[in-house]
């Protein structure tokens, strides 16, 4: 099949900016990976998707915009617009390089058991705006035929592993906001699934104590005292033990930083390091339910650069081998952008984007909506 040029667009469940990144395919292979770009949100845009993430909880239908989700839905779009504006002036291109732009949005509720799934963005609008194609509303298909909607990028990181000469089982682990995991063996059909918080909670609690967007470098974590007994209440929680294909919330396990219990007794040190150790575990539990252990595992996302979490996996995962992205080759930041990008063509192309082993879909499901300018 021919290749075509895509820009994909993210932002994920951290939602500290927008990643922008290039990419050729033609669905199945990946030809080039191309250069990434990022518009980071200023504080008061963060603070409207705050507000628009609670707002979304009590939403019965995924199409409605009340007054708070409307002003974000434009604010997801304009900066969107923005990035891929500056992106293109950057590299010296123009929008007829562009075959089509891959355009996640922003997710402020994701609960599958309820059919619901809701990614801010207008795709129409931006579309308009950038005089270039884009496929959005990724998710939806999946989740109206009974998936979980999520993740929806497994078959881009198998894509992915197939550029690299790795003993197989490889793990490919999204520390993202929700951290996810992509099972490939080299044989047989994908499994993938959410193992659990990813760095949500650590960011929430910092936030709240600090005023921080993060616990920077890890270092809070890496001063505290882990409690155990907490660890261990959390993972008993039934969502571990589910069988894969599963899916989180962003807030699924909110109430571990909020105001009224979870850690609010904890200093900001032993706070930090029990919530930073709760996700290195749910990783590790991820193992119970895998065919078999990976041989080694290529970690990307935001949480590649807290070093307290890293250490945290490589010892709950001996004596398998970590590598980030970045060490693969691999761009940690942008591999999710580049994932919409893929998926963008793999949707023009007629191809799945998700599979029953990756979100419990009953056959394998095409996605995403197509708007031209």
């Amino acid at each position: 099949m021919s290749r075509l040029t895509a820009i994909g667009l993210m932002s994920g469940t951290s939602y500290d900016g927008v990643d922008v990144a290039l990419l050729e395919t033609d669905g199945e292979e990946i030809g080039r990976l191309g250069p990434t770009g990022y518009r980071p949100y200023s504080e008061q845009e963060r603070d409207s998707l705050r507000r628009a993430i609670s707002a979304a909880a009590n939403l019965a239908d995924r199409k409605l915009r009340p007054k708070i989700l409307a002003e974000a839905e434009e604010l997801v779009t304009d900066t969107h617009a923005e990035a891929v504006e500056a992106f293109l002036a950057a590299n010296g291109m123009t929008p007829d390089a562009v075959a089509v732009v891959g355009f996640h949005g922003q997710t402020v509720l994701h609960r599958p058991e309820r059919g619901l799934t809701v990614q801010l963005g207008n795709g129409a609008a931006l579309a308009a705006r950038l005089g270039i194609a884009v496929v959005y509303d990724l998710r939806a298909a999946d989740v109206a035929a009974g998936g979980q909607g999520a993740p929806v990028v497994p078959v881009f990181h198998r894509a992915m592993v197939g550029l690299l000469k790795r003993a197989h089982p490889v793990g490919v682990l999204n520390l993202g906001g929700v951290a996810n995991v992509t099972f490939i063996d080299g044989k047989g059909d994908l499994l993938a699934f959410d193992t659990g918080p990813g760095n949500a909670l650590i960011d929430d609690f910092v936030r709240m104590r600090t005023g921080q967007p993060r616990d920077d470098g890890g270092r809070a974590a890496a001063a505290g005292t882990i409690d155990a007994a907490a660890v261990a209440r959390v993972l008993a929680h039934p969502f571990f033990a589910k069988p894969p294909p599963k899916s989180l919330d962003r807030n699924a396990f909110r109430q571990w930083v909020a105001e009224e219990g979870g850690l609010t007794a904890k200093g900001t040190e032993d706070g930090a390091a029990t919530l930073t150790a709760v996700t290195a575990a749910a990783v590790a539990l991820a193992l119970t339910v895998l065919p078999r252990p990976p041989t080694g595992w290529i970690v990307a996302g935001g949480g590649t650069r807290n070093p307290t979490l890293m250490r945290m996996l490589a010892e709950r995962l001996a004596p398998a081998k970590i590598e980030t992205a970045g060490d693969v080759g691999w761009s940690a930041d942008a591999l999710e952008a580049q994932a919409f990008g893929y998926l963008a063509v793999r949707s023009l192309k007629g191809l799945p984007l998700t599979f029953p082993t990756t979100t419990g879909v009953p056959r394998p499901m095409l996605g995403g909506v197509l708007v031209k300018p």
